[in-house]
């Protein structure tokens, strides 16, 4: 996701570069390995167990590992839902029905994304999840997430609001990604729970 929130400061941008660096330290076994303990974890939890839709991502790099619990869910028979990044850094979103439905998208110079290959549902979708899966950097011990630094999820989040709608809002980390204090703007809204591999933490 890019890097030009204009609510984006300085100390988010720190904070980001420190932890961005020591993900890009990990192994690929590492990777592997926490995104099969990440999948167990996310999966037992009751609102993901009793979710029929869930608006979720494919993470890229040393991001948290989340085709494991995509494909996880989707053999249970959940509706997954996965965004398409738009010029203004807004979302669509489309359906997840496998490995085949996914196509590498480039915007501009910024890494590669994995987006869904089919129609388009618009970005009102997401409000018809029951949960929604955000990606993060960095969580506190208040809930707030540190997100990429585009602002896409700041308007899913917004949207959902709006719409009255209240899924369950999960971030997938790695254990020393929960940290004391993520500087905050006015317009942060808290997580539900941080599931890393050793755990799950609850905020409300």
């Amino acid at each position: 996701m890019p890097h030009n929130d204009p609510a984006d400061g300085p100390g988010k941008r720190l904070l980001r570069r420190d932890l961005l660096a020591a993900r890009n330290r990990m192994t690929p076994d590492d990777v592997r390995e926490s995104a099969d303990a990440l999948a167990r974890r996310a999966l037992g939890l009751p609102e993901v167990a009793g979710a029929h839709a869930v608006a979720a991502y494919v993470s890229v790099g040393a991001e948290p590992g989340t085709l494991a619990l995509v494909d996880a869910l989707r053999a249970r028979g959940v509706r997954v839902l996965l965004p398409a990044l738009l010029p203004d850094n807004d979302l669509d979103w489309g359906e997840y029905t496998g490995e085949g439905s996914l196509a590498r998208v480039r915007h501009g110079g910024r890494m590669e994304l994995f987006e869904p290959a089919g129609e388009r549902l618009g970005p009102e979708a997401v409000t018809r999840a029951d949960v929604v899966l955000l990606p993060g950097v960095a969580v506190d011990g208040r809930g707030l997430r540190l997100g990429r630094g585009g602002g896409s999820y700041d308007r899913v989040l917004a949207r959902l609001e709006a719409a009255g709608a209240r899924p369950a809002l999960l971030v997938l980390l790695y254990d020393g990604e929960v940290v004391e204090h993520v500087p905050a703007e006015p317009h942060d809204r808290p997580v539900d729970a941080v599931v890393t591999p050793s755990g799950v933490r609850r905020f409300r």
